[in-house]
């Protein structure tokens, strides 16, 4: 078997740090504004559809050019040592559990409160940023379903901003078939890995992709500000987000996480979730900031 295609690459980014308090900071990576083609390409997302036969993967279509403008982005997933400390800031509208994560204790030489902080629903990451917001003064939200896949794959075109494939010495994945319904541990070329069933760390991989994010693929899955629609059929071309008039509707999740199979880690797949929800260990939240600061 051929080897699996990967692009190692070494990044320098420019960023600026949050001081939350207590020695925490907050690293937000300056994203170059740009276009991209948003979305998967028809014969991939008919060869996904076959194997794992769900309608699910035709969510990413039709392909379409979208244009962003420079925003700053979180370098990793809220941490749950980020977390704990704007939970303990003024409420904005709601109040926030200080420890709301599943996985609770240290990961090899790792600390927990390095971990990113999980069993996190869409209205919580929306108080969290309130806070930030109104602490800061700076525009921080949830990021636009467009900014976060032009930053997740960072001028790349291939599934993943790595590379054609994924193996688990880079993300933290399910790297084992899923035997009782036949769903495949590798993607692609790629070999089969571990399956840590658990977060790991957000410095353990240390790979970062060409704009300097860290933590894309695997580990948690992320919330975004849009609502979920079924396909792009109307999609906006620039990063507005896009919303809909029921505030209850479903919300946008990317980016997989240590529980999902390698094909929903990718750059481009899309998942849906409750606003209230919240799962166990596998939803956490990236933050950006559309205000840009005088470094």
């Amino acid at each position: 078997m051929a080897k699996p295609k990967i692009r190692w690459q070494q990044a320098t980014a420019q960023y600026y740090s949050e001081d939350l308090g207590d020695g925490v900071e907050l690293d937000m990576i300056l994203i170059p504004g740009g276009s991209f083609l948003m979305g998967t390409e028809a014969q991939e997302i008919e060869r996904l559809c076959k194997i794992y036969d769900t309608e699910y993967f035709r969510a990413e279509k039709p392909q379409h050019q979208v244009k962003i403008s420079t925003f700053f982005m979180g370098r990793y997933p809220i941490t749950q040592e980020q977390w704990r400390i704007v939970a303990g800031w003024e409420k904005v509208d709601r109040e926030l559990k200080p420890d709301p994560s599943y996985f609770k204790e240290p990961f090899s030489d790792y600390d927990r409160w390095t971990r990113p902080v999980e069993r996190i629903s869409w209205d919580d990451a929306q108080e969290f940023c309130a806070r930030l917001k109104q602490k800061t003064g700076r525009a921080y939200c949830l990021p636009i379903e467009a900014q976060w896949e032009y930053a997740c794959r960072a001028g790349t075109t291939t599934p993943f901003h790595f590379g054609e494939t994924i193996i688990t010495d880079l993300a933290n994945y399910r790297g084992t078939d899923h035997e009782s319904i036949g769903w495949k541990g590798s993607y692609g070329e790629g070999p089969k890995g571990e399956y840590r069933e658990q977060t790991t760390p957000v410095e353990y991989f240390q790979v970062a992709n060409k704009f300097g994010l860290c933590e894309m693929h695997g580990n948690v899955w992320e919330w975004c500000e849009d609502g979920w629609h079924e396909n792009y059929k109307g999609a906006p071309t620039d990063e507005s987000a896009w919303l809909s008039d029921d505030n209850s509707t479903t919300k946008v999740l990317r980016g997989g996480s240590w529980g999902a199979l390698p094909d929903y880690c990718r750059c481009a797949s899309r998942f849906s979730g409750n606003p209230g929800f919240v799962f166990n260990g596998n939803i956490g939240l990236r933050v950006v900031c559309v205000v840009p600061r005088t470094m």
